[in-house]
């Protein structure tokens, strides 16, 4: 493994607190022990501290009774009356020292009028949530062939010195092509270029992802649950 890897840092931790107490407080709903998304940007929340007293509380009152949400990055055990409806397990990534990335000339930026295309390209290959306003939280690029869009990457969580590429997908036709390779390699680019580090997250089920990652030049460093609750 890498010298070049972190493997202590905070807001790796709680990536989704550290952004919206950080770069994305602009769309943070919540107060001080806990804060999400609005419901058409992103599913993830973040607390303090999943031992600071009352956090179950402000989770509750935050999403509202019976409703759903994730949980990321930790496991705690829940309250009495909570119910933990699914979990996925998970691979954080770091990008290494060799991760440069490289701007590509055929990634075109996509944003409010692309919406539609973006959704339809995550509903054929379920890279994982993608919603009418995710967009919104960085930049995304997209290779299109005789107008459709068939490969798109982009920027997600923001934690402090960070930042997640996510909705990686090719349509199947694509594949094998080099074209998410390309444009993981162009937001990695622009990511290094604002001073950020790239991150991102996989299914650890997802060996082929993970290797094609790695091959890029991230690095595995922790392993994370994703858990879907509901508020009693």
């Amino acid at each position: 493994m890498s010298t070049t890897l972190p493997l202590a840092d905070a807001a790796l931790d709680a990536p989704a607190w550290s952004a919206l107490t950080g770069a994305h407080a602009g769309f943070a709903r919540g107060g001080d022990l806990a804060r999400t998304y609005p419901a058409d940007v992103s599913p993830f929340t973040g607390v303090a501290s999943w031992g600071e007293p009352g956090v179950w509380d402000a989770l509750g009152e935050l999403h509202g009774s019976g409703s759903e949400f994730l949980i990321s990055h930790a496991d705690p055990t829940l309250p009495a009356g909570w119910d933990e409806l699914s979990r996925g397990n998970g691979l954080q990534l770091v990008a290494t020292d060799r991760a440069a990335g490289a701007a590509d000339p055929a990634a075109v930026e996509l944003g409010a009028d692309d919406v539609a295309d973006m959704l339809a390209i995550v509903g054929r290959n379920q890279p994982g949530p993608f919603l009418a306003r995710t967009h919104e939280l960085g930049r995304y690029v997209g290779i299109r062939r005789e107008g459709r869009l068939v490969a798109m990457a982009g920027e997600r969580l923001h934690p402090a010195g960070w930042t997640e590429i996510s909705a990686v997908s090719t349509d199947a036709a694509y594949r094998r092509q080099g074209l998410a390779s390309r444009l993981v390699l162009d937001v990695i680019a622009h990511i290094r270029a604002r001073g950020d580090r790239p991150f991102l997250h996989a299914s650890a089920a997802n060996t082929g992802a993970v290797a094609a990652y790695e091959k890029l030049g991230f690095e595995v460093r922790r392993k994370t649950p994703f858990i879907r609750v509901r508020v009693p």
